[in-house]
């Protein structure tokens, strides 16, 4: 029996401050607005154009703003590191015979930039996708469980009836993904294989054995 494990990406399984921190302090002097890297890092998890929205950016500009940012992108790959964990963690579901995802708000090509970089083998990657929009794909692909730092990372596991699975390494602490309906809160992905082990050892739907060891 195939099943599959759905990981967020951005401050889920690598820590893109120090790139997108870079990205936009280039974009916002050279359109000459006043957004901060730092402070825009602090609220990573939704697409890029509702984040900059938030941040105050004129309507008319994101487009080219978002265009711009792309454009940079590739040069931005470099700084962004993993997350501590995030390779063990992708490796312990496939130890077990499971199939990775990666379902991310991130602008698709821009996400296999990040995997390739890091040389991680992944069954499916869809990007572009925020929130319980995450839904459709999860459930297409038959995830079991999602893995995210952000409460819409948890609603659109809910959505997809996903075992929800948070972790307090992005903008949400442990209550907000709670309360966005997380089953489980992890510190970071350093505990994900000890806790993979665990529920596949105890919990009812997978005893027929596609999650035993």
């Amino acid at each position: 029996m195939t099943w599959t494990v759905g990981f967020d990406l951005d401050m889920t399984l690598i820590d893109s401050r120090p790139g997108v921190s870079y990205a936009i302090d280039t974009v916002a002097a050279e359109f000459q607005l006043p957004l901060r890297g730092a402070d825009f890092v602090q609220r990573l998890g939704p697409p890029l154009n509702l984040l900059l929205a938030e941040a105050g950016a004129p309507d008319e500009l994101i487009p080219a703003l978002i265009t711009r940012y792309r454009e940079l992108y590739p040069d931005v790959v470099p700084r962004i590191p993993a997350m501590p964990g995030a390779e063990a963690a992708l490796a312990a579901v496939t130890a077990r015979d499971g199939r990775v995802m990666v379902v991310t708000g991130k602008h698709q090509p821009l996400a296999q930039l990040h995997l390739d970089a890091l040389g991680w083998r992944i069954d499916y990657l869809a990007g572009g996708l925020w929130s319980t929009g995450k839904a459709e794909v999860l459930r297409a692909q038959g995830a079991a469980i999602y893995v995210g730092d952000h409460a819409g990372d948890m609603r659109g596991a809910k959505a997809a009836d996903a075992f929800a699975v948070g972790v307090t390494t992005g903008p949400c602490d442990a209550a907000e993904l709670v309360d966005a309906g997380a089953d489980v809160v992890l510190h970071d992905l350093t505990e994900f294989p000890s806790w993979l082990a665990e529920f596949a050892a105890g919990v009812a739907p997978f005893a027929s054995g596609s999650l035993q060891a």
